[in-house]
């Protein structure tokens, strides 16, 4: 569009100064031996399309580009901080994309929230990520998968609860933090289904949160790690958490609670329980360690990033998985992310794993993997 009115701008430019021209030759060939009013009014009336036909075509050929980047250049970051970044980005997906409803997925997996605040202050997004990934045997057939996950987030958080699902349920793993509504919360998957409610039992026990957080009047405190026994939330109290049980969403439809009771469990922590007793207005930074019951066979375990976040590294130590009279293994680390430094493509020796230098973002559905078989040799 913008290609067809230049070119239509050119062309009336062209046709002005051709009526100029030609006004002006008929004014210097005709030569009246009276006076004339049709004379008189051509030499009065050539300069005008000389004129404006020489102005239009100077604009579109040196002055429009300059001006238009011009004015993007000052005003354009103004004018986008105080609009709402969802319809920013609604706007834009639509007009790159298409109009398309599947677009609220990748609004939602770039924002980490509503968007519904000027400068994204209701938006999760985490500016430095740690994680680190620790495997422990039990015995041949089971291990404990451990995870610490750091975040320092862009904008203050403005909550104080945490919620941790777990599922065995792969459509629900891969549906829930688009659906789920609460600024802070992480997402466990358990593979095997026979072992999903003793995980869930050991994830609920075993978890422990540290948070860096503003008080009520907005002061800076820390509170050391501590286990908050999470309270479990009930089935019929499902759907003010994930929104798929409360409405259609895309190819998923609407979800019965009742039809995931069995693989589907939704905890909450209050995060004011660990806050020396003063009131959690925002949060800042969060560590979270965890601990889940895995089955060994399924040889892998992965860690994805709930919301937006520029992971620094993701550290592995796979040491602790062999026990007596398991088989010796073999690692291989496989990234889902933009971009990342992974040392080597092949598999390894647990004591060879070196930490994954990302330095990346990582969108909810961006992770790693960490894959293992028995040893070949």
């Amino acid at each position: 569009m913008t290609a067809r009115r230049h070119k239509q701008a050119l062309a009336v430019a062209i046709l002005l100064v051709t009526v100029a021209a030609a006004d002006l030759t008929a004014v210097l060939l005709w030569q009246p031996t009276s006076r004339s009013v049709l004379h008189d009014a051509l030499v009065v009336f050539w300069p005008l399309p000389a004129l404006a036909g020489f102005l239009l075509g100077f604009y579109e050929l040196f002055l429009h580009k300059r001006l238009v980047a011009e004015f993007g250049r000052i005003s354009g970051p103004g004018i986008v901080e105080h609009l709402l970044p969802s319809e920013v980005l609604r706007t834009f997906l639509s007009s790159v994309y298409g109009p398309n409803d599947a677009n609220d997925d990748v609004v939602a997996g770039v924002l980490g929230g509503d968007g519904m605040r000027p400068r994204g202050d209701d938006l999760t997004i985490s500016t430095s990520t740690t994680v680190k990934l620790e495997l422990q045997g039990i015995d041949t057939k089971t291990y404990h998968l451990m995870t610490t996950q750091q975040y320092r987030f862009r904008n203050d958080v403005p909550t104080e609860r945490f919620v941790i699902f777990a599922t065995s349920n792969a459509t629900l793993r891969d549906s829930i933090s688009a659906a789920c509504r609460y600024p802070l919360f992480e997402l466990y998957f358990i593979p095997d289904p026979s072992l999903f409610l003793d995980s869930v039992d050991d994830l609920r026990h075993s978890t422990q949160i540290a948070i860096d957080y503003l008080d009520h009047e907005g002061l800076r405190r820390s509170a050391e790690p501590s286990q908050i026994p999470p309270v479990e939330v009930r089935f019929d109290q499902w759907a003010n958490y994930l929104t798929f049980f409360r409405e259609s969403t895309g190819p998923l439809g609407k979800l019965s609670p009742l039809d995931h009771m069995s693989d589907l469990r939704i905890l909450e922590c209050d995060l004011s329980r660990i806050a020396d007793d003063h009131v959690v207005r925002a949060i800042r930074e969060l560590t979270v360690w965890s601990r889940t019951l895995q089955r060994t066979n399924d040889g892998f375990c992965y860690w994805q990033s709930p919301y937006p976040s520029f992971v620094d590294t993701i550290s592995f130590d796979a040491t602790g998985l062999e026990v007596d009279q398991s088989p010796r293994h073999e690692f291989r680390v496989m990234p889902f992310t933009f971009r990342s430094a992974t040392a080597a493509a092949r598999w390894l020796e647990a004591g060879e794993l070196e930490d994954l230098d990302v330095r990346s973002w990582l969108l909810p559905g961006h992770g790693v993997a960490l894959l293992w078989r028995e040893a070949m040799g």
